[in-house]
C-alpha cells in the first residue's frame, strides 16, 4: 500500500512524501487521518538526532535515525477492519497512535495516511469529543499520568515545572483532584493559557528567578514537585519548599544528564516517581476526562498546518522563530 506522511529526512529536515505501508492483517484497522498534533519535545529531538529510541538518548556511537516518520497520535475514520478485530466498524471516528510503516529507520510512525494500525493501538472517540480534543491524547495522557502520581488532599499545594502541554495538562489533572496549584513557566503567552482556580498561581521564572526564596510560598507548604521539562537543577532548588515525605514526579527528557542526587533527598524522605509512555487503561482514563471536560487541550492549539505543509510547521517548531504551543497537521 502506498501512503503520504511527513518523513524526517535528516537532521532537522521534514518533507511530505509518498512511503509505502505493509497490507493491512487480520488484527489491523485501517484509518484515514484527520487531523496529527505533534509532540515538540520528543518529536524535535528524534528529528535534531537527540534520541535513539523512546526516552534513550542517542550516544555518539550510534545511528542517526533517518528516514522516519515522526509521532505517535492522529484522529481520523475507520475505513477498514481486519478479521480479527472486534468493536470497531468502517466509519467510526477513532484516535490512534503509532502506525505501520515500511522502508523507514523505524517501523512505525504518527503523522501518516491511511495508517495502518494494530487494533491495540485505536480508542473509539466519545461524540462528544471531537477530532481537535482527541488529537494530541497520547501527550495529554503524558500530563495526566504526571497528575495522578503524588498523593494529594484537596487544598494541598503541587508545583508544576513547565508551562507546556505536558505541564498544562499535569496541572488540570492534580486541578481536578483537589489541589492547588503553582506552575513556574517562561513564557507569558504560555502560562495565560493555564485557566487558574481560587489559590493557584503562575510565575515566570524570568522574571522571579529566585521563586523558593521569594516567600510566595512558606517552607514545608509543597506536597509535590512535578518536573515536565526537564531541568533538575530547578527541581532541587524548590527542596526548601517541601513537606517531609513529599514527592517528585520527572517526566522531561534529561538527556545523558539525568543524574539526580539521591542524597539531597534524604533529608526529607522525598520520593521520586518517573513515569513515562502509556497504558491502555490510562488512555481511556484521559479520553474520559476529555468526555468530562477535566481535560481541555483545543486552546493549547497556536498553529495548524496542512499536512502537506508539514516541512513548515516542523520548521516553526525547531526554529521557534515566533511563539508555539500546540502545532495539528490537518489532513482533510
Amino acid at each position: 500500500m502506498k501512503a503520504k506522511a511527513a518523513v524526517a529526512v535528516g537532521a532537522s529536515k521534514v518533507e511530505f512524501l509518498e512511503v509505502d505501508v505493509p497490507d493491512p492483517s487480520d488484527e489491523d484497522i485501517v484509518i484515514r487521518t484527520e487531523r496529527s498534533w505533534i509532540s515538540n519535545g520528543t518529536e524535535g529531538s528524534f528529528i535534531r538526532g537527540e534520541r535513539i529510541a523512546g526516552d534513550t538518548p542517542r550516544s555518539k556511537n550510534d545511528p542517526l535515525p533517518f528516514p522516519h516518520v515522526p509521532g505517535y497520535q492522529k484522529t481520523g475514520i475507520v475505513t477498514s477492519c481486519g478479521a480479527k478485530v472486534e468493536g470497531f466498524s468502517p466509519g467510526d471516528r477513532v484516535f490512534a497512535t503509532v502506525s505501520k510503516v515500511e522502508g523507514m529507520f523505524y517501523a512505525s510512525g504518527g503523522h501518516i495516511s491511511p495508517a495502518v494500525t494494530h487494533c491495540s493501538q485505536v480508542w473509539r472517540l466519545p461524540d462528544s469529543v471531537s477530532m481537535d480534543e482527541a488529537s494530541g491524547l497520547v501527550l495529554t495522557q503524558v500530563g495526566y499520568n504526571v497528575g495522578i502520581r503524588p498523593p494529594v488532599r484537596s487544598g494541598e499545594t503541587v508545583i508544576v515545572i513547565g508551562d507546556g502541554m505536558v505541564g498544562n495538562w499535569a496541572a488540570q489533572t492534580l486541578q481536578s483532584r483537589g489541589a492547588r496549584v503553582v506552575i513556574l513557566g517562561k513564557h507569558d503567552e504560555r502560562l495565560a493559557l493555564f485557566e487558574r482556580r481560587v489559590g493557584d498561581l503562575v510565575v515566570n521564572l524570568n522574571s522571579e528567578r529566585d521563586f523558593a526564596k521569594s516567600g510566595i510560598l512558606s517552607n514545608g507548604s509543597v506536597v509535590a514537585v512535578a518536573d515536565t521539562v526537564g531541568s533538575i537543577e530547578t527541581m532541587e532548588s524548590l527542596y526548601p519548599l517541601l513537606r517531609r515525605e513529599a514527592h517528585l514526579i520527572s517526566a522531561g527528557f534529561y538527556g545523558e544528564n539525568g543524574k539526580i542526587d539521591i542524597q539531597k533527598m534524604r533529608d526529607r524522605e522525598l520520593t521520586l516517581q518517573a513515569p513515562s509512555g502509556w497504558t491502555g487503561a490510562r488512555m481511556r482514563s484521559t479520553l474520559d476526562l476529555l468526555r468530562r471536560k477535566l481535560l481541555k487541550t483545543e486552546h493549547l492549539i497556536t498553529h495548524r498546518f496542512p499536512a502537506e505543509r508539514a516541512s513548515e510547521a516542523f520548521d516553526l517548531i525547531l526554529s521557534r522563530s515566533e511563539p508555539v504551543l500546540g502545532v495539528v497537521l490537518e489532513w482533510t
